[in-house]
């Protein structure tokens, strides 16, 4: 059944630029299917969660984080009645904006953009998806739908100024009204970020030996699931009783987030998408109880493996890498491919080229540029 506050595609507020009705997809649809048909979204292949591109062909990539992120996003808003093409484009886009080397990378280009109106990935994959994705005949960027861009923009919630260069300068055209709350779909995409990357944190952090399953298994949010397989299963051996119990913690904060937005919606009744932009919290969300065992999981995450001293080393290498590599396109603006040089552009807009250019990279790229740029 469809919830009365569900997106519906027919009543889309449309596109910056009116293009044709699809005879077979809504319009939702097409964003979804031009996001993964996007530059941008291939080149997350190359781009890391924590751990550098060469780490080892088992860690996450933006690419396979943002297909998990799709998957629970699309579980959930199916059964919450919500619109699951739209969940879905905003869960594949939201990752469009990120650096090479994850958020060290973010960090490091941010403090260099500093000067210039800053650096957001949420930003950013907003002024990929409206103007630096330039293949078709009629405009710039994908020409989304104006709910995909909403969602993309503010997934996390209203955006309080100042605002980022790129969403200043795009809602100024087709305002994105940065001070409300996403649509219910959106909302969903942004909690299903925070289900896959908790969950594949554990197992990569476990399987880089990081930390131990005995260590995982004390959290209050990880410690019912490994009791259980230890319960169901005695003796089970290690790798099959580790996927037993994370997966279990998957379950658990999917069903959370279900029963909440079941109770928030129920006491809200939002009788449309508005009345969901319009509310003073999120509809779709981790109950406080949960919230709290996640806080502890992050904690613990932050010290053992985002702080781990193999994590630390990389980090400072991407940083070094992001600054060269910025300082050297800023003082050389001619050293970057054609298309991304103006010659007349004053600093502040030369600084936002030369960000699009680093922040579109990936790992391999950046490392290699990095490594080209030395020996000349």
């Amino acid at each position: 059944m469809t919830a009365p506050h569900a997106s519906d595609p027919a009543r889309s507020r449309g596109r910056l630029h009116p293009e044709a009705i699809s005879t077979f997809r809504s319009a939702f649809q097409r964003d979804r299917d031009r996001i993964i048909h996007s530059s941008a979204f291939r080149r997350l292949k190359h781009k890391t969660q924590v751990f550098v591109e060469h780490e080892g062909d088992y860690y996450r990539t933006r690419l396979t984080h943002s297909i998990e992120v799709a998957q629970v996003a699309r579980t959930i808003a199916g059964v919450l009645g919500l619109d699951t093409d739209l969940t879905e484009a905003v869960a594949l886009a939201h990752d469009l904006g990120h650096t090479p080397f994850g958020h060290t990378g973010e960090e490091a280009l941010a403090e260099r953009m500093a000067p210039f109106g800053g650096f957001d990935h949420n930003a950013q994959a907003l002024r990929i998806v409206t103007t630096l994705e330039r293949h078709y005949a009629e405009f710039d960027g994908l020409n989304l739908s104006w709910e995909t861009l909403e969602g993309l923009a503010k997934h996390n919630g209203p955006v309080a100024p100042p605002l980022p260069h790129a969403l200043a300068e795009y809602s100024a055209l087709h305002d994105l009204e940065l001070d409300t709350h996403s649509g219910a779909e959106a909302q969903v995409a942004a909690v299903a970020d925070d289900i896959a990357y908790n969950h594949h944190d554990l197992q990569d952090g476990l399987r880089a030996g990081l930390f131990t399953d005995a260590e995982v298994a004390a959290l209050p949010i990880v410690a019912p699931a490994y009791a259980d397989v230890d319960a169901r299963y005695p003796g089970l051996d290690a790798g099959r009783r580790r996927h037993e119990a994370l997966r279990r913690v998957f379950g658990a904060m999917v069903e959370d987030v279900i029963a909440t937005a079941r109770a928030r919606s129920a006491t809200a009744a939002p009788d449309s998408a508005a009345a969901v932009r319009a509310h003073p919290a999120p509809i779709v969300d981790f109950s406080s109880g949960l919230r709290g065992e996640l806080q502890q999981l992050r904690d613990f995450l932050f010290q053992r493996m985002y702080r781990a001293p193999k994590v630390v080393e990389e980090r400072a290498r991407a940083t070094r890498v992001v600054h060269d590599l910025f300082d050297r396109f800023m003082a050389r603006p001619e050293t970057m491919p054609e298309g991304w040089r103006d010659d007349g552009a004053d600093e502040a807009a030369r600084a936002r080229l030369v960000g699009d250019y680093v922040a579109g990279m990936t790992d391999r790229f950046a490392l290699q540029a990095h490594a080209t740029a030395a020996t000349r």
